[in-house]
């Protein structure tokens, strides 16, 4: 598939102004495919490339776009054309795409809607967009709790939407009362009611659940889908497979992009500006932790000035920080998102981690301490060398724990801003170590 979208990457930028070959080569993709090669190619060409698209195949594509792609596009499209764009739209693309659009162009979308279209969207849209509610399928088997086998057998002859391996089940009011599943239906005989063939094992989902926990909850019922249900338990649709999927996706790549600083939403051709005035913001926030951590280094200049060894060693002590808390640090939040870190097992976790830290810090210590003392001829220098290795590797295995936890406490994401603040502890912390016992020791 790789090969296929980057053959679609040439086509658009050497066969612009060629509406039937790009066409062909969209033809022969998935929608989020040509959303990802139209990202793939700077602005001025996609612009020309999405004017050589079909009408019937746009707003597919524009929906697999990201946020920042989306709004760049749209910006140069007028109202005519945007209404034009929006005529198919329903309500789970709209819910989708919502968050980048302007207030304006949401309500030319829903103007375009059906009455039902437009009553799914007002129902998910009062949900944050971090959980089930904003995102639930409409596409699913409903029947009354009082029909019989028969009519079920029916009802899967007409329509049976992807990811389906059972019917709902609802009482009047539109109440969830459980579900069937197919194997029970092909079964039974057609004069049995429905009802008694209910599935008692069958869980459903709340509307509020975070995604992610939706997302382990359907992983752990071994089924393709379940149904979400609002707070007086009325079915409002289901949460599938492809849906979970979805969500691991973008939770992994929010993940690698936080680390960077970067919003998964950014356009890889945005303007020169924002992209410059978006990384800046973490560019200064580095170097105001590399200052306060040069600060601490200037309280021994004069050490540094009579003993210059401790001034090339000095990245070694850094770095060995740096890595042994980047290490615990990824441990903690992948735990955190796992949701397997507790108040209770905090402490045990700590006490494991400073001891992999002393044992690490003892081993590398010696290791870096016979270097010292060949490479500079000082058993004094080894010696201050491996016991701020020790320091530092413990400090990180402390820090590695306690500031993503805090962090997430604080509702802060750790896999965002914890590195940045890891790195100036781990740093200050051997700095220090290293340039406080060279005081003490070696002058």
């Amino acid at each position: 598939m790789h090969s296929q979208v980057t053959d679609l990457i040439e086509t658009l930028i050497h066969d612009e102004h060629s509406p039937e070959s790009i066409n062909k080569a969209i033809s022969e993709l998935t929608p989020d495919d040509v959303a990802l090669a139209l990202e793939s190619i700077p602005l001025a060409q996609r612009k020309q490339a999405w004017a050589n698209i079909k009408q019937a195949n746009r707003l597919d594509i524009l929906v697999e776009m990201r946020g920042e792609s989306r709004q760049l596009l749209l910006k140069g499209l007028d109202d005519t054309e945007i209404e034009t764009l929006f005529t198919d739209v329903d309500a789970e693309d709209l819910l989708e795409i919502t968050d980048s659009l302007p207030d304006r162009l949401v309500d030319i979308a829903l103007k375009q809607m059906d009455n039902k279209q437009r009553e799914y969207y007002q129902q998910g849209i009062v949900y944050d967009d971090d959980v089930v509610g904003r995102w639930i399928d409409h596409e699913l088997l409903i029947a009354s709790q009082s029909i019989r086998v028969s009519e079920a057998l029916r009802l899967l002859k007409k329509n049976t939407p992807a990811y389906t391996d059972m019917v709902y089940l609802v009482n009047r009011t539109g109440r969830w009362v459980g579900c069937v599943k197919f194997d029970q239906l092909f079964k039974a005989q057609g004069h049995e009611p429905i009802s008694g063939l209910i599935d008692e094992e069958c869980s459903f989902i709340h509307a509020d659940t975070e995604l992610t926990k939706a997302a382990e909850q359907l992983e752990r019922s071994s089924l393709s889908a379940l149904p979400v249900v609002d707070d007086n338990h009325i079915l409002l649709g289901r949460f599938h497979a492809g849906l979970a999927m979805e969500t691991w996706r973008l939770e992994n790549e929010a993940q690698q992009m936080s680390t960077a600083g970067l919003n998964e939403e950014s356009d890889l051709f945005a303007p020169v500006k924002r992209s410059a005035a978006t990384r800046g913001i973490w560019l200064g926030i580095n170097l105001l932790t590399a200052f306060l951590a040069s600060a601490f280094i200037g309280l021994f200049e004069a050490t540094l000035q009579q003993v210059v060894a401790l001034a090339v060693l000095m990245p070694v002590v850094a770095s060995m920080g740096g890595i042994a808390g980047s290490q615990t640090l990824t441990l903690i939040v992948r735990g955190l998102a796992l949701g397997q870190i507790t108040r209770s097992n905090l402490k045990s976790l700590l006490s494991k981690e400073l001891k992999v830290g002393g044992l690490n810090g003892i081993l590398w210590a010696i290791v870096i301490g016979v270097v010292t003392l060949w490479w500079f001829e000082s058993p004094m220098l080894g010696a201050v060398i491996g016991l701020a290795i020790i320091v530092n590797i413990l400090m990180a295995a402390l820090s590695g724990v306690l500031i993503p936890v805090l962090l997430d406490k604080l509702r802060i994401d750790p896999a965002l801003s914890g590195s940045v603040i890891l790195t100036t502890v781990t740093d200050i912390a051997g700095f220090v170590a290293f340039l406080g016992l060279g005081t003490l020791l070696l002058l």
